[in-house]
């Protein structure tokens, strides 16, 4: 770079348009459709085969589709769910919105992640030690000990829905056998998400993958409305079929309110011709992270990597390194503001969901120590495939800068 050019600013992630994304998108909006038409299933179907599902469906964002798995799972009045308390705020609202309880889980200071014993013990603090679902959250594009809480949960006949919106494209093994995040193996529901800083981007978009039928069914029908117009799904005949027995063509069927969830066929065209470059995008993502990785070193003990969990290939959504703030005599906030003055961007990922204002007031005295713990001293650092391994040099060298002053 020239002498007295700044640099580009670094955002902590966004998403990567090439020109054949563009043309894409030209194509959807030169066509018949722009929602609800062919793309929508074309995007689902590539979407299955890429994760291992037998069942996709595509929804408008990432809240929509685990709003849209605690309806199919009926986690509504009555019920409890335990949810982590690292994750962002619309794994426990998605419940909350349906009517049920939250009861969280404390997770791993390390990694952010839930583990079987503290799924454990949050269940023995739900109702008569009962609950009816876990939210199990791959936190940064890591998962954790998906066979143990999958046996767990059976165990104690919980329902389990993986919210992987940080996942997509992240493989791990279990007992030898590999599986891909989505794959539904050890889960009834993982959920999506392809806002710009993920994996892929939709601009907004999110998604349902099952491998049971009946769910994927109702899921579908949810997020239009509840409606259908399935000749197969008509409870009445009277309006809905003809003479020949065939149904009317302007008829349609509700069993059932539901909701306005539909992604239109111009974001799922984006969605399809960014599907095809995941494999290109984690690549790229892994290979940054192990940049980071080897750079921080320099920082130890007071600056560190997440902690790896065992048999993961995490698709990396984001790069959270372990700040020792107290140690190093400085607020993260000033951090913060340090680093963007040397155009660095960064976040925190996340303020423990139970300490909200509305969580709260429901269990004022309650402690998670371990999400606290990883709260105090988490940052997330620069990190999408368009950056390149010097851009990794420069924020640790911004960070060297900063801690410093």
């Amino acid at each position: 770079m020239n002498a007295g050019v700044k640099p580009p600013y670094l955002p902590y992630g966004r998403q990567v348009i090439e020109d054949d994304d563009i043309a894409a998108v030209v194509a959807a909006l030169q066509s018949d459709y722009l929602t609800t038409g062919p793309r929508v299933g074309e995007f689902e179907g590539a979407l299955a085969e890429v994760t291992g599902a037998a069942h996709a469906v595509a929804c408008s964002n990432g809240t929509a589709a685990l709003h849209l798995a605690a309806r199919a799972l009926d986690l509504g009045p009555g019920t409890t769910t335990i949810v982590p308390a690292i994750t962002f705020l619309a794994t426990a609202n998605a419940v909350r919105l349906h009517g049920g309880d939250v009861v969280f889980a404390d997770v791993d200071p390390d990694t952010g992640l839930m583990r079987p014993e503290h799924l454990s013990e949050a269940l023995s603090r739900c109702p008569g030690g009962k609950a009816n679902a876990v939210i199990n959250v791959h936190l940064a594009g890591q998962c954790g000990d998906v066979a143990g809480i999958h046996h767990l949960a059976r165990k104690r006949s919980l329902r389990i829905v993986d919210d992987a919106c940080h996942a997509l494209g992240t493989t791990y093994s279990v007992e030898n056998a590999l599986h891909r995040v989505g794959d539904n193996r050890f889960a009834d529901l993982t959920c999506f998400s392809f806002h710009p800083v993920k994996t892929i981007a939709m601009g907004e978009g999110g998604a349902v993958t099952t491998n049971d039928t009946k769910l994927a069914k109702f899921i579908a029908r949810d997020r239009n409305h509840g409606m259908s117009r399935h000749l197969d799904d008509f409870a009445q005949t009277e309006d809905a079929i003809d003479a020949s027995g065939q149904a009317n063509p302007w008829y349609y069927e509700m069993d059932a309110p539901g909701l306005n969830y539909r992604v239109p066929d111009i974001l799922c065209a984006l969605g399809l011709s960014q599907l095809a470059k995941l494999n290109r995008f984690v690549t790229r993502r892994r290979v940054l992270a192990a940049t980071y990785d080897a750079m921080l070193h320099q920082l130890a003990p007071h600056i560190a990597p997440l902690k790896r969990t065992p048999a993961v290939m995490p698709a990396w959504h984001l790069y959270v390194a372990l700040i020792d703030f107290a140690a190093l005599g400085i607020e993260r906030a000033a951090l913060m503001r340090r680093l963007a003055a040397q155009g660095i961007g960064t976040q925190v990922h996340y303020f423990p969901v139970y300490r909200q204002p509305y969580y709260q007031a429901a269990n004022p005295k309650l402690r998670l120590p371990g999400a606290d713990e990883y709260y105090r001293r988490c940052l997330s650092l620069p990190l999408y495939p368009a950056m390149s391994t010097d851009d990794v040099t420069r924020v640790v060298c911004a960070l060297k800068r900063a801690i410093k002053r």
